[in-house]
């Protein structure tokens, strides 16, 4: 992990370009004084350009603001996300403090070179095993939703054809195998021909 992006997105950032004192206390000032390259962004456009090349996203902004930031960077790119925390985006998120924050560590300028190298290290690790959790719970929910389709399925099967729930899904998994589909997609096949024709059937009876 060499490459890293750098957000500013609050005042403070060009206040403390002012002095000397204060720009070496900035995050790209900071992390290329270690080692790192740094490209910078001062708002969305810019960050969308430039989080290609980067290994890690670096967000100089209040707590807040991270939140928007996080959701919008993982539609680009998938990238261990570090908060960057000084003076002014610590005192700007005072009131935030309890929130659950979308960060995978927190840099500072009061770091050593060797604290803030393992503090990426164990970000990448904490950026993939979120990624991890998110893909997980994608799936069960994909699963969650196929299992109500085929379940509604089961019980019209069970309705039309007077049959038991065995009988049912014996009926489904052997479509599914005829016409080489998915269990889910024969199934919601079924509940929105049977919703149609309740919905002609309707219908008519109000005719």
């Amino acid at each position: 992990m060499r490459s890293l992006l750098v957000v500013h997105n609050h005042p403070t950032a060009a206040e403390r370009l002012e002095s000397a004192a204060s720009r070496q206390q900035l995050p790209e000032a900071v992390m290329r004084a270690a080692g790192y390259t740094v490209a910078t962004a001062r708002g969305e456009e810019q960050a969308r350009q430039r989080i290609a090349e980067a290994d890690a996203l670096i967000l100089d902004l209040p707590i807040p603001d991270i939140e928007a930031w996080s959701r919008s960077v993982l539609d680009w790119k998938v990238v261990p996300i570090l908060w960057w925390c000084s003076e002014a985006t610590a005192t700007l998120s005072v009131e935030a403090c309890e929130d659950g924050v979308m960060a995978d560590g927190v840099l500072s300028a009061s770091m050593r070179p060797t604290d803030i190298h393992w503090t990426l290290q164990f970000g990448a690790k904490q950026c993939f095993e979120r990624q991890q959790w998110h893909l997980e719970r994608r799936q069960l929910l994909a699963k969650i939703e196929e299992r109500k389709w085929i379940d509604m399925a089961k019980g019209i099967l069970c309705e039309v054809k007077n049959i038991t729930e065995t009988e049912a899904y014996d009926i489904l998994r052997k479509q599914a195998m005829n016409e080489r589909k998915r269990l889910v997609d024969v199934a919601t096949s079924i509940v929105n021909v049977y919703n149609l024709l309740q919905e002609q059937k309707q219908g008519r009876t109000k005719r």
